[in-house]
């Protein structure tokens, strides 16, 4: 008996240079599970043939004329969504571009060469061809745009700095405890981390700390972006630092963050734990063995399984576990596999998971004044 081809991964290519849409072409259908569906020289085009063609997965670059690759992520995750892998030049350095796509719907990024030749662009072979194949595997969620968000939500002024506020830094190192909530996420974070801090409330009583797995060269950028969503100031952390309630603050990329013993945060660049850096489960641990029951995880969309063993860390402290339901992640890897832990409260649609912060922030202040031990 004949054994039935395997149905081939649909790509649409998105990109105004005909050279760069020709080397594409070839890298795609020269791997067995992937062909070339159609391209797409401009934006205007490529959400056009998003609709008509239904590809499996889209390589949009930024710029192109008519529609940038912003604009046409945009309107493709917003009215025909499609997983979307970013190649561009402008995919390096921490590019807000590159970020900006992410927030919009964007699964991943694949840097173009500097000097776009056809051998070093050949180079990329494995990474382009191995994030097609798991962008293609990813659930796509239609997702509010970063534009709409800020306009809710206009800029707030820089957060303190870790010598800015002394009585609070004193407060924190002397044992008084606030709730410390700490939200994990990887694939389809940065969208999902946007919708959640626009929703935070700016009189928030807990410290928040963000564990992406996100490159060191675009934490950064993305500080600057959460901050024109956020109620609250945002910050990336420094060591040695004493978190306050009210404040933000994203772990930088390439490092490990811990709360230490005395309530100060630790940044680590050491090796990787478990694969990943920063480790969600090593903030996790360490903030539920200082803030106990004061402690709040939250874990969203995400390949993998970091932080499934700081969520059982945190219910064994008397913390509060919550994850995002598997209809509005990108990927439920990370929620999926904490919820078989056994230690998740609440699993909750994205747009919901703000409010339930701020109320079990809110019951925690009640039962335990903030700066009581």
């Amino acid at each position: 008996m004949n054994k039935v081809p395997e149905k081939k991964i649909r790509v649409l290519v998105a990109d105004d240079s005909a050279f760069m849409c020709k080397v594409l072409k070839e890298i795609i259908n020269s791997d067995a599970q992937l062909e070339v569906a159609g391209t797409a020289r401009d934006g205007r085009e490529a959400v056009a043939l998003a609709e008509s063609l239904r590809p499996d997965v889209i390589t949009m670059d930024i710029n192109m004329p008519h529609l940038d690759g912003l604009q046409a992520t945009e309107l493709i995750m917003s009215q025909h969504p499609r997983p979307v892998v970013i190649v561009s030049s402008e995919s390096r350095e921490g590019a807000a571009s590159t970020l900006k796509a992410l927030e919009l719907g964007a699964i991943d990024f694949v840097p173009k060469p500097t000097n776009g030749i056809d051998l070093d662009m050949r180079n990329i072979r494995e990474e382009l061809t191995r994030k097609l194949k798991m962008a293609a595997k990813v659930r796509v969620v239609r997702t509010a745009t970063t534009s709409k968000l800020a306009a809710s939500h206009p800029p707030l002024p820089s957060a303190p700095t870790s010598h800015g506020d002394r009585s609070a830094q004193h407060n924190a190192v002397n044992g008084t405890k606030f709730p410390i909530v700490v939200i994990a996420a990887s694939t389809g974070g940065p969208a999902a981390v946007m919708r959640v801090v626009a929703g935070l409330p700016k009189d928030l009583q807990a410290a928040v700390l963000l564990v992406l797995h996100m490159p060191a060269a675009f934490t950064s950028q993305f500080t600057i972006q959460l901050a024109e969503v956020s109620r609250l100031p945002v910050k990336e952390a420094e060591s040695h630092e004493a978190p306050q309630p009210g404040v933000i603050y994203l772990c930088p990329g390439a490092n490990h963050l811990r709360i230490s013993s005395t309530g100060k945060i630790a940044l680590d660049g050491g090796p990787r734990i478990e694969g990943y850096r920063p480790c969600a489960d090593v903030a996790l641990e360490s903030a539920a063995a200082f803030a106990r029951p004061l402690t709040v995880a939250v874990v969203l969309t995400g390949m993998g399984n970091d932080a499934s063993k700081g969520v059982q860390a945190v219910k064994a402290a008397g913390g509060h576990v919550i994850v995002q339901d598997e209809a509005t992640s990108v990927i439920f890897g990370m929620p999926a596999e904490a919820i078989k832990t056994g230690s998740v409260d609440e699993i909750l649609p994205l747009d919901q998971i703000s409010a339930a912060i701020e109320k079990r922030v809110a019951k925690i202040t009640r039962l335990a004044p903030i700066g009581a031990r």
